[in-house]
Formats: C-alpha cells, sequence, structure tokens
C-alpha cells in the first residue's frame, strides 16, 4: 500500500516539474509575435554588414527581399554553398527561425560564419521585420 502512495506522489512530482519546465522554456520564434519595428533595428545591427534587404542587391550574403516564403538557394546571382543549394525546404517562419538560431548547425556546409541569434524574441522580431519586405 505505500509502495502504491509513493508512485502515485512521484508521478504527480514528476508532471509538476515537467509542466515547470515546459512553462519556463523559451518559445521558439513562430510561436511569437514579432515586432517588426525591433527587428528592423536588430537587423541594422546585425545582419545589415552581409546582407541587402534591396531587391538585387547581394552582398557577402544574398539579398533578403522576399525572403519569407521563397525556396533557398535562388536569389540570381548569387554563388549559394552546395549546402544551401541542396536545401529545399522554403523560407517559411519555422525554417528562418531554425535557421537563425544556429545557421551551420542547421544547414550544414552553409558559408554564413554568424553564430545565429540565441534569443527566440530577436529572430520573431527579425522575421517580422523580413516579412514586411515582400
Amino acid at each position: 500500500m505505500m509502495g502504491t502512495k509513493f508512485a502515485a506522489a512521484c508521478a504527480v512530482g514528476s508532471m509538476t516539474l515537467a509542466t515547470a519546465l515546459l512553462a519556463t522554456s523559451a518559445a521558439p520564434a513562430w510561436a511569437l509575435d514579432g515586432d517588426p519595428i525591433a527587428g528592423q533595428a536588430i537587423f541594422q545591427r546585425i545582419c545589415q554588414n552581409c546582407h541587402s534587404i534591396d531587391v538585387g542587391v547581394n552582398k557577402v550574403g544574398p539579398s533578403l527581399w522576399h525572403v519569407v516564403g521563397r525556396q533557398p538557394a535562388s536569389v540570381q546571382g548569387f554563388d549559394y554553398s552546395d549546402a544551401m543549394r541542396g536545401n529545399k525546404t522554403p523560407w517559411d517562419v519555422t525554417a528562418l527561425d531554425s535557421y537563425l538560431a544556429d545557421p551551420r548547425g542547421d544547414v550544414h556546409g552553409v558559408k554564413m560564419f554568424f553564430k545565429g541569434l540565441g534569443d527566440a524574441r530577436d529572430r520573431a522580431d527579425v522575421i517580422a521585420y523580413l516579412q514586411t519586405k515582400q
């Protein structure tokens, strides 16, 4: 009898711990409402040295004009890595979130040496900004 009560208490304790962990874990960027104004500031501070948001203007990285929803490695005039040319996942919000969190970990072999945006809020904001550049 004592074993049954102990097992029940452990099960409740495990569920409580799991619930607490889920509640405190950071939501992925795609689950957050991004602020395009904040995203523009982040883009200007971190991204624009290598990327343009102007049509046809490539820098070290390709233009990010109309990036949300397009196929990877599809900007004319940019020399993509084999890894990026092999990436067939369209740049939807979820794919962008994953890539921006850890570019080299998400698509192994890409040229982009940026370590990524670790903060989900920053990623959501940048993605919201990029969505305005359609």
